[in-house]
């Protein structure tokens, strides 16, 4: 299959820090792609990437068949439509109540009458499992959660073919983890949006989510495969990344 996220010895750095050096892999639909990686390790920085939020200072990134590393903003806009992202901190409106987080991507990028904004609202929000009577909250009323689905339901609000988490387990609980991990894996076998790349540090999560993983060393991949593969690899950078994030 032709991959729809295809990433090619990208390199990045920040003033004298190496981040990424010369990260490849492709993606193809239908397919969660768990990146994992410690902390500083690169990993969300790959993602924005992805997401043309960030520029590559080498190597090539085509996203739906197109390259996108040097587009301008006004030609990326109908590529980043096409992708949902889910921010760590869920990175909601703190002004606004559930319903208006959840219906801004619609309501910047559709001419859909109030009516179906207002539906769709509710079926996302209904797809990770809260239900009306969270509409008129503020993010503030919310638990961490909880907080991390509502971002959810927003980044499914375009119909996005492509989801981008960024440590969507991350500050949560053991129960709230399990639940974050359980929302990902339905949507990716209920067929609502079932491309997409996950990045973390959660081994747990990667178990349950992660058609491949691919773990993040030192700016490269070190290994890349099924799940099976990876935490049964020999490398022994793998090797102790994975026995660090098990403790």
């Amino acid at each position: 299959m032709e991959p729809v996220i295809e990433v090619v010895e990208v390199w990045k750095s920040f003033d004298t820090v190496q981040v990424l050096r010369g990260v490849s892999f492709a993606l193809v639909r239908g397919e969660t792609l768990v990146v994992m990686g410690g902390s500083g390790s690169g990993k969300t920085v790959l993602l924005r990437l992805v997401a043309g939020l960030i520029r590559p200072d080498a190597g090539q990134i085509r996203a739906f068949d197109r390259r996108i590393e040097h587009l301008s903003e006004e030609q990326l806009l109908p590529i980043r439509r096409r992708m949902g992202y889910v921010f760590q901190g869920a990175a909601l409106f703190d002004s606004l109540s559930v319903r208006e987080n959840v219906a801004y991507p619609l309501r910047e990028n559709s001419s859909l009458p109030e009516r179906e904004i207002e539906a769709r609202v509710v079926t996302n929000l209904g797809l990770v499992g809260l239900g009306p009577e969270v509409l008129g909250l503020l993010p503030a009323a919310l638990s961490g959660g909880m907080r991390k689905r509502v971002g959810i339901a927003r980044a499914l609000s375009a119909e996005p073919e492509v989801l981008l988490f960024d440590e969507p387990t991350a500050g949560l609980d053991p129960t709230n983890s399990k639940l974050v991990a359980g929302l990902i894996s339905e949507l990716h076998g209920g067929g609502v949006c079932d491309t997409a790349i996950v990045v973390t540090h959660d081994l747990e999560l990667a178990k349950t989510v992660a058609d491949r993983v691919a773990v993040l060393i030192d700016g490269r991949f070190d290994a890349v495969g099924p799940v099976a593969e990876v935490l049964g690899s020999d490398n022994l950078a793998v090797q102790a990344f994975l026995a660090g994030e098990a403790r």
